[in-house]
């Protein structure tokens, strides 16, 4: 006997919450999040443009429009733009990071809407209300059964960041309830990801983002068209839970309980390294440790406390990861991340070519590191660092910290954003006058008409 389904699933309660905000003004701090969110995004498709995956996302996506693939002339269908400027803005792991997921937010949902909105003329306030709805739903969507997707071999960011795409361009082309319920329920159909790009440092996460950009805006222009999904996409037998997180029994209520009430989206963490978010507690404590003056060749070894579930992305097998096979790869290696940044005092673009990988005091350091799994560590909830370092001499030096800077216990400022936009930008080869004329253009892209062109070239 087939199972019963529920008079009002979760995907109507969830549409019902975002139809609501079509008249609530979007508040001050969630606009300013956003416009952050932007000038991140933008910075990041610049720095990553010439980029052998970002050369090979274009080309493969050959189809023409006059979509904006920010940091280039050429322009595409909005679908291919959406694909491109995602998978430029998650590439170099440089994008923004919700804590309690953890998933990447604005790599997704930037891109499918700026598509959705250079596609139907649409201004800057559809593009806000999208933003805000996307976000908040794909974070929202990671609390719901914590750490399960990970567990079970997907990405969060692309197996959520399909439905957060729909939910985001559902709500910039103003879709009614009907046609909201069917973006979702496509959408769970174009959800994917698996991340065994682990292994070896393979290029497919950084495609994660911009395939669900693209799902997700197809998902809500078939929605629009009359294209049916099922009611049940998050909860039915075999829905997006049962299918990437292998349970039905999420907490539901983290989605949709006090949805367009409480923004969690206010939250999002913005990187100031290049590489898995969950290291960079662990950077800040290495930095510590540099500046009391230690050496890198006083150091005996490196216990760190870490916790049990970011074990199999940036700890193991731990062989490898204190010798990872190529640039990419070393961005999910916690030892080597350490290691660098006790030799350089610092971590940036340039520690993860595949020439830097192979930098011996930072590889006969990385060797002298391992962990210890901490039974309390609070993970998901926040991202911590430790370090015990022993020195030659017996000295024992250890540093700890409790958040992520960044986050929100300790965020960037807008001074520190637009400073980052503006180093990311030159590292892709555009002038200061380029690079000012852009910044000016993210500081005023929800306050008129959706204009990307001086985001070209």
């Amino acid at each position: 006997m087939a199972e019963s389904v529920p008079d009002i699933s979760i995907a109507e309660r969830l549409a019902d919450r975002i139809l609501t905000l079509k008249v609530t003004p979007v508040p001050k701090a969630l606009r300013e999040k956003c416009d952050q969110l932007v000038i991140d995004v933008i910075g990041l498709c610049v720095t990553a443009r010439k980029q052998d995956y970002v050369r090979s996302a274009m080309v493969a996506f050959d189809s023409v429009g006059g979509r904006t693939a920010i940091g280039h002339t050429r322009t595409f269908s909005a679908g291919a733009a959406a694909f491109v400027n995602g998978t430029a803005t998650h590439g170099e792991d440089f994008d923004d990071t919700f804590e309690g997921g953890p998933v990447h937010a604005g790599a997704v949902i930037v891109p499918a809407v700026f598509a959705a909105c250079e596609r139907d003329h649409l201004d800057g306030e559809a593009a806000l209300r999208g933003i805000a709805v996307g976000v908040e739903v794909l974070c929202r969507l990671s609390l719901v059964a914590p750490k399960a997707v990970h567990k079970a071999g997907f990405h969060p960011t692309s197996v959520f960041g399909a439905m957060g795409a729909a939910a985001g361009v559902a709500a910039t082309l103003q879709l009614d309830r009907r046609q909201t319920v069917d973006a979702l329920g496509v959408a769970g159909s174009m959800a994917s990801g698996i991340i065994e790009y682990l292994a070896e440092g393979a290029s497919t996460k950084r495609m994660h983002a911009g395939w669900a950009a693209q799902s997700g805006l197809r998902a809500a222009l078939l929605g629009r068209a009359g294209f049916s999904g099922p009611r049940t996409v998050f909860e039915g037998v075999h829905g997006l839970f049962n299918g990437f997180a292998h349970t039905r029994d999420g907490d539901y209520e983290q989605l949709i309980g006090d949805f367009g009430t409480r923004w969690v989206t206010q939250t999002l963490a913005f990187k100031p390294y290049p590489c898995g978010t969950m290291i960079h507690p662990y950077i800040d404590c290495a930095r510590r440790i540099v500046a009391q003056g230690v050496k890198p060749e006083s150091i005996k070894e490196i216990v760190c406390d870490t916790a049990e579930g970011i074990l199999h992305r940036l700890w193991e097998p731990l062989a490898a990861k204190q010798k990872p096979s190529n640039g990419y790869g070393a961005k999910f290696s916690m030892p080597y991340c350490i290691a660098y940044a006790l030799v350089h005092d610092g971590v940036g673009l340039e520690a993860f070519t595949d020439e830097a990988v192979h930098d011996p005091a930072v590889l006969a350091l990385a060797s002298k590191i391992r962990f210890k799994v901490d039974p309390d560590n609070p993970y998901p909830r926040e991202f911590t660092g430790h370090l015990r370092v022993t020195l030659k001499d017996g000295t024992t030096i250890e540093e700890r910290q409790p958040h992520l800077r960044g986050g929100a216990h300790e965020p960037l400022s807008r001074a520190d954003i637009d400073d980052k936009f503006r180093r990311n930008c030159l590292h892709g080869g555009w002038t200061p006058a380029k690079t000012e004329a852009a910044l000016t253009c993210a500081h005023t892209m929800f306050s008129g008409p959706i204009d990307l062109s001086p985001l070209q070239g």
